[in-house]
């Protein structure tokens, strides 16, 4: 009877250790996510995608970037590292690097070599320039190196990013239509993602075309089709349905692909087939798989907010991930994993769509301030001054400014008064503004957790809220107003409580909230504030 008491006891206390964590964690970033697509599109979502997340899950309503610039690469790092780009140092998706005195893209690295089908360039990356760790890292080391960690997206920088330091794999889509990585991870591709890439299942998506999901009366809540906001996505093909995908791949590629829904599918394809060749999910340890939608963000990019393009791609998606989670529920178990979903930024509404009903703002193409800048330097100094301009931040020359005898604090304050001249100026902030910010002022607050001194420029440029920097159709984002900082955050699964909740929260609480439920370190640079509400006990 002692031995079967003891046996027993010992069970129990196995079993109770084992439920510390979860045997999976999803992190889900759907790219260009605004919180009000859950709210417009809600009414024609299934009751098992994004309704089934919020109805059992917890739901934060106002959840929000705290910084600037509201990117891809710098979004996708603060999600997993709990901090901003002024710590994790991934200060835009690509940018002018005043340290070393030339452009670099965010997750660029020489020093590696492409994996699997595509070009060196779209291989040659690693999580190099990310100065924290992330909550992904802090479960492999709490784990001992023995929890997996995978990283998947369209986007490289969607899947690099989020992996963190120490992940097991990376994989994102190349031009050729295959899923790549890079040396960083290992030697050789794995088997499974070599034959997954073999079956070349884009080209079921291509093949199929792009017409719509549902009924075009299904569509209201979207401007009509063909419009005069949206882009193209090609040069030959109006913004019409249907779409011929197989007409413009043999323009483009397997890129188109990218602009469609099908790239969420064809991830969502990947992710399951990780899940059973990776074993995620499938002992104690807890497994940490990142999943990164990017097609969301091609197509409002290309179409805007409004088109019926970006309307039927979440309803796709919505369908997606109905048939995701009931394949994490047949897999791993409803009760063994946690799901997370938010967005690395949202999106502006079309400046001429606003400015066509009646709000005095429209769109600023970049070449035109850059022309403009360019312009005033040599108008006022007898000389080209500006270095770069980009991610809203200007560069000056200092060795031509030395040169011509002048003065960069001067010069700084000239051109600030100049661009306070521009139309589409709000304020100009300049380098010793930014660094001896107090906190007091909420734009410039945002601007300072998004610089590093190292990498950013002199001076930094805030536009008015509603100009958008971009071309005249299709959509942006990257400014610290609401309708690029808004995003959703749904938590589901194991051990989180059904409820919501409308109080402000920032996107960095999401790491630090993870490193609490999963009873391991927080990631390095994170100020460690969490959400409460997800860690109470009932």
């Amino acid at each position: 009877m002692k031995k079967i008491i003891l046996f027993l006891a010992l069970s129990i206390g196995i079993n109770s250790q084992a439920q510390q964590r979860p045997k999976l964690v999803v992190g889900i970033v759907v790219d260009q996510m605004k919180m009000e697509y859950l709210y417009r599109f809600s009414d024609d979502f299934s009751a098992n995608g994004f309704k089934r997340i919020m109805n059992n899950g917890y739901t934060f309503h106002n959840m929000h970037y705290n910084y600037v610039p509201t990117y891809t690469a710098p979004g996708h790092a603060s999600i997993y590292t709990g901090t901003t780009p002024s710590t994790h140092g991934i200060v835009g998706n690509d940018w002018f690097n005043k340290a070393i005195g030339k452009d670099m893209y965010c997750t660029d690295d020489a020093a590696v070599k492409i994996l699997g089908d595509g070009t060196e360039k779209e291989g040659a990356m690693s999580p190099k320039n990310l100065l924290s760790t992330t909550i992904t890292d802090e479960l492999r080391m709490a784990t001992n190196f023995k929890g997996k960690v995978i990283g998947l997206s369209i986007k490289d920088r969607g899947a690099i990013l989020p992996a963190g330091h120490f992940a097991n794999w990376a994989f994102w889509y190349s031009k050729t239509g295959s899923f790549i990585s890079s040396t960083f991870y290992g030697s050789v591709m794995p088997d499974w993602v070599t034959e997954f890439n073999q079956e070349k299942r884009y080209m079921n998506y291509i093949n199929k075309g792009w017409n719509l999901l549902k009924p075009i009366a299904t569509y209201n809540e979207s401007l009509p089709d063909d419009n005069p906001y949206e882009g193209k996505i090609d040069k030959t093909t109006g913004p019409v349905f249907p779409y011929d995908l197989n007409k413009i791949y043999k323009e483009k590629g397997a890129d188109v692909l990218r602009t469609t829904p099908f790239g969420n599918d064809l991830l969502a394809d990947l992710a399951m087939k990780a899940i059973e060749k990776e074993d995620l999910g499938k002992d104690d340890i807890a497994d940490f798989l990142t999943v990164s939608f990017s097609s969301t963000d091609y197509v409002g990019h290309t179409f805007g907010p409004r088109s019926i393009e970006l309307q039927d791609t979440y309803l796709r998606l919505d369908q997606t991930l109905a048939t995701f989670l009931a394949y994490l529920d047949k897999t791993v178990g409803k009760d063994n994993y946690l799901l997370f979903l938010t967005a690395d930024h949202a999106g502006a509404e079309n400046s001429n769509y606003l400015k066509d009903n009646k709000y005095n703002v429209k769109n600023v193409p970049t070449k035109d301030i850059v022309d403009a800048l360019k312009k005033y330097s040599t108008d006022t100094f007898g000389a080209d001054l500006i270095l770069d301009y980009s991610n809203f931040n200007l560069f000056f020359n200092k060795e031509t400014i030395k040169l011509k005898g002048l003065e960069l604090t001067k010069v700084k304050q000239s051109f600030k008064d100049f661009l306070m001249t521009q139309e589409q100026v709000k304020r100009v902030y300049t380098e010793e503004d930014i660094l001896a910010s107090s906190g007091d002022d909420y734009f410039l607050s945002c601007i300072a957790k998004g610089y590093d001194p190292k990498q950013n420029g002199e001076i930094v440029i805030l536009d008015k809220t509603g100009f958008m920097e971009y071309q005249a159709t299709g959509t942006t984002h990257g400014s610290p107003n609401s309708y690029d900082t808004h995003v959703p955050l749904l938590f589901y699964g194991w051990q989180i409580p059904k409820g919501e909740l409308h109080a402000k929260k920032y996107i960095t609480q999401i790491a630090p909230t993870l490193s609490q439920l999963l009873k391991i370190p927080f990631p390095n640079g994170t100020e460690s504030e969490v959400l409460e509400t997800l860690l109470e006990k009932k």
